[in-house]
């Protein structure tokens, strides 16, 4: 049995960028953001509910973060959105 060497392999889907550099800083601005936020107020959190709504707020900080920081979001991949300023001209 012998091994080939195999052409170049394609970069993985996961880690194409399709987030614009202006918006991966809003991401990362407004995650940081969030999560503080939710860190903070599930301090003085006082019923369940407010516990579960604030859980969710760190949740969604920490999506806008790691999203900004790898600058692949997977809804716009699965949505085929790549902003014009990411396209490759044709």
């Amino acid at each position: 049995m012998t091994i080939r060497p195999t052409a170049v392999h394609p970069t993985p889907r996961w880690r194409s960028i399709n987030i614009t550099p202006a918006e991966r800083v809003g991401r990362v601005a407004v995650g940081l953001a969030g999560i503080i936020a939710g860190l903070v107020l599930i301090a003085g959190a006082g019923s369940v509910l407010a516990v579960v709504l604030e859980v969710l707020l760190i949740v969604a900080g920490l999506d806008l973060l790691i999203t900004g920081a790898l600058g692949h979001c997977p809804l716009y991949a699965k949505l085929g959105h790549v902003p014009k300023s990411l396209r490759s001209p044709r």
